[in-house]
């Protein structure tokens, strides 16, 4: 049975290793287990699954996985964490896997090479500098996920699921919702962690599409019109296009392009939909092409 979640049980084990927390990580330990439980729900893991974990810190929700999944593979880059996880916290898990490394440097599509025919799911309290990295580099993997049940910044997560005209909304919205449908499952305040975190935390539910939502006829360029769009947020969508070095075509192009797109050329980027994106950089594409 798990007995990590229990702030009591993690400083012992924290101080019987004499760990440093290193910033340089972003290290922050959960210890509410009604969280860890709403994780692994919101994650739906069966006796079916083998679960990817990304940072296990001293292993409190690896320990709930091991319960819960088929096999669990868990990547940890702070050297000084994996004497903890290998000789005590989950020393009496014969389901567990763990892996000293760079979640962006691992070579993720070798490592799970003889589980591809078996669903995999995965779970991580993502270190706050580097959370959309890590979630583009895995969204855009040839991994075949059946979903990510991730901790990030509630900011982040706000971005994620934001729609069209909203505060939230810009590139990050767009590029997660292209990949996944984004479902939010829980806000989670700093007094859930050890230390406190000096800003609040929220656990999001990615569930990649099999194929994206919107058909486009150059991905590059799909994204980097979406980049430019909000990178001038205060200019219309025509000006802030035109002003962008990535962006190599003319204004009267670009006028064309939305014109055909039948967007107006006074609108700004912050109110188009995935659809209508997708919609303008295949006209800008096609026009180009001539």
């Amino acid at each position: 049975m798990a007995v990590l979640g229990d702030p009591k049980k993690t400083i012992e084990i924290l101080n019987r290793y004499h760990f440093v927390f290193q910033k340089k990580f972003g290290q922050n330990f959960l210890i509410d287990t009604h969280v860890l439980t709403k994780i692994i729900q919101a994650a739906h893991i069966t006796k079916e699954d083998i679960v990817l974990e990304i940072g296990p810190g001293i292993g409190t929700m690896t320990q709930y996985l091991c319960e819960s999944a088929k096999e669990v593979i868990a990547v940890e880059i702070d050297r000084n964490l994996i004497p903890i996880l290998r000789n005590d916290t989950l020393k009496d898990y014969k389901n567990i896997t763990i892996v000293e490394g760079d979640i962006l440097k691992v070579d993720l599509v070798s490592l799970l090479s003889e589980k591809r025919t078996m669903p995999l799911k995965i779970v991580a309290n993502l270190p706050y500098y580097i959370t959309t990295p890590i979630l583009m580099n895995l969204l855009e993997s040839n991994l075949s996920i059946e979903n990510l049940t991730v901790m990030v910044q509630k900011e982040v997560a706000d971005r994620m699921q934001a729609k069209p005209a909203t505060k939230d909304y810009g590139a990050l919205s767009l590029a997660v919702q292209y990949y996944a449908e984004p479902y939010f499952v829980a806000n989670v305040p700093p007094n859930c962690f050890l230390p406190r975190p000096t800003v609040g935390s929220a656990v999001i539910r990615l569930s990649p599409y099999k194929e994206p939502p919107v058909c486009i006829k150059d991905k590059e360029l799909f994204f980097r019109v979406i980049r430019a769009s909000f990178n001038q947020r205060r200019k219309t969508l025509l000006n802030g296009l035109n002003n962008a070095k990535e962006i190599s075509v003319s204004k009267e192009v670009l006028e064309k392009a939305l014109k055909n797109a039948n967007i107006s050329v006074m609108t700004r980027g912050e109110t188009l939909s995935l659809a209508q994106f997708a919609a303008l950089a295949d006209e800008i594409f096609q026009l180009s092409q001539n």
